[in-house]
């Protein structure tokens, strides 16, 4: 399945089931899924990264565990709308990923999403721990939350 643009991808999902939201960091994966009714994204949880055997592993068990239909990835474009290393070493996760699944894998802007999610959980008063604890799942519901709204206006 290619990986593509949200917009383009919305065409190969069904009209129902639940998408995952993955945020990539070199560290971590934060990973939140939707509803089957794609209304609601929800942290799941934060994948430590090992090799990418491993980690696809976990997220294709965790697609399959809620029935996924589909991915959405955080492309990290920068300010300028130009894609750097982190987009490009995005692109190449989610080509990767796709040689080991039919769920078609979209791509949607995370331009500050972790920034945005930091700011919410320093005003519900978390810890710095906590925060570091959840940021990437939160983040990860964020940019999957985005792309459900998206999706919704099509």
């Amino acid at each position: 399945m290619p990986v593509l643009a949200l917009t383009e991808a919305a065409a190969l999902l069904p009209p129902r089931g639940a998408l995952i939201g993955l945020d990539l960091g070199s560290k971590t994966i934060g990973v939140a899924a939707s509803d089957p009714d794609r209304r609601l994204a929800a942290p799941v949880e934060t994948v430590s990264r090992r090799r990418f055997s491993l980690d696809a592993e976990r997220l294709l068990a965790l697609a399959g565990e809620r029935r996924a239909v589909g991915f959405v990835l955080g492309l990290p474009i920068n300010m300028d709308g130009s894609e750097g290393p982190r987009a490009q070493a995005t692109r190449a996760f989610a080509h990767n990923l796709s040689k080991l699944t039919a769920l078609p894998i979209a791509l949607w802007d995370e331009r500050l999403s972790t920034a945005a999610v930091e700011r919410a959980l320093i005003a519900a008063d978390a810890s710095r721990a906590k925060r570091k604890a959840v940021i990437d799942q939160h983040a990860a519901a964020y940019i999957l939350q985005g792309a459900l709204d998206r999706l919704a206006r099509n």
